[in-house]
């Protein structure tokens, strides 16, 4: 099959001809229908996540099951899935207490350079991609990797439910648990933003002010259900985006979400903060690098906390999100910019470092 393949950080990727082996007991074969492009990749393709390497990157995708290894009942032969890299056991003690998302099973959720289902060359190893690796025409995932979905989901709409829909929202609802009525800041207006603005008028929040350097962000970020914009950085003025937020809601939000993964975002989630406010981390802040923090803060009960993937239980959280997409509710539509080919990932990547699209999808065959 072809697949985009990462040789080394900061250097294009190539498309490859790279062999899957058959799956084996509970895994599942996937014709990858769409791949999404996503700051998340590019975070590993720019070094500043470590991952063995070559690798096929890719993470959010959806496709059409083709095969089935044994001891597979949830899926068949036809089944419309989304795949997803909160792949769970269902046993562990995270598994067990509800928290799938932190499943400590390695045998199921394998660490990076543990699979061996992806080979190149005639059989040198090529690293499997957070479990998924979906720049690439088939994949082979554990079952748990995998959510049924309704066929007459378009795949390229179910696609970015795959992670930025279900790690933004899921952010605000399953995360931070926003209560109807909340004041909220968004920093950052790409995927995984502007799905936490969606989710922030799903749960009923009175006040969703959304941060970002690019107007024509913010314009789409009005139509997810802002009620207040900020522009920010050379275009805005240099305008101080903590104070922007007091004084557009007078001393404050009870909730923020950092969804850039810059260490000056998110401590300004933090300082944008009312008394008793809650900020939650989702971007990605670059593997070893620290935030600061003023401790007295802390004295007037602020928190801080992370959100992996939405806090998800993606098996009832994705079928529940595209029922809401079908009533009209979750928006989906205004965060496809366009469609790619596969050789065409590279340029892909670069407009999604200018920061000008949304969501890329590839869109195999």
């Amino acid at each position: 099959m072809k697949a985009a393949v990462l040789h080394a950080p900061n250097e294009p990727l190539t498309i490859e001809e790279v062999s899957l082996q058959k799956p084996r007991a509970r895994e599942v074969l996937v014709r990858t229908a769409y791949a999404g492009l996503c700051h998340s990749d590019l975070h590993f393709i720019e070094g500043l996540y470590p991952h063995p390497l070559p690798t096929v990157p890719g993470h959010e995708v959806a496709g059409v099951v083709e095969a089935v290894g044994s001891d597979v009942t949830y899926l068949q032969p036809g089944d419309h899935v989304i795949g997803c890299l909160s792949v769970f056991c269902g046993a562990c003690q995270q598994c067990t207490n509800g928290r799938t998302v932190l499943c400590e099973n390695t045998e199921v959720k394998m660490v990076p350079g543990q699979s061996r289902r992806l080979s190149w060359k005639g059989g040198e190893v090529m690293h499997q991609f957070l479990n998924l690796s979906a720049f690439a025409e088939q994949m082979v995932v554990h079952e748990n990797a995998l959510v049924k979905i309704d066929r007459e989901v378009p795949l390229d709409r179910a696609t970015l439910v795959g992670c930025g829909v279900i790690t933004g929202v899921g952010a605000v609802i399953n995360t931070a648990r926003i209560p109807a009525g909340s004041t909220v800041a968004i920093i950052g207006c790409g995927g995984v933003g502007l799905s936490a603005v969606n989710g922030a008028a799903l749960a009923g929040a009175s006040r969703i002010i959304a941060l970002d350097t690019l107007p024509e962000k913010l314009e789409v970020a009005r139509t997810m259900g802002a009620t207040d914009t900020v522009l920010v950085g050379p275009g805005g003025s240099n305008v101080d985006p903590v104070q922007a937020v007091r004084d557009l809601t007078g001393g404050g939000v009870e909730y923020s979400f950092e969804c850039l993964g810059l260490k000056v975002t998110a401590e300004q989630s933090f300082a944008m903060l009312k008394p008793g406010g809650t900020a939650t981390i989702v971007g990605m802040v670059p593997f070893g690098q620290k935030i600061e923090l003023h401790g007295f803060d802390f004295l007037r009960e602020r928190r801080i906390q992370g959100s992996s993937m939405g806090s998800n239980h993606f098996r009832t959280d994705m079928p529940r999100l595209l029922t809401l997409w079908k009533q009209g509710k979750l928006k989906l539509d205004h965060l496809i910019s366009n469609t790619l080919k596969l050789e065409e990932i590279n340029e892909g990547f670069a407009r999604l470092k200018g920061g000008h699209v949304v969501r890329q999808l590839i869109a195999f065959g």
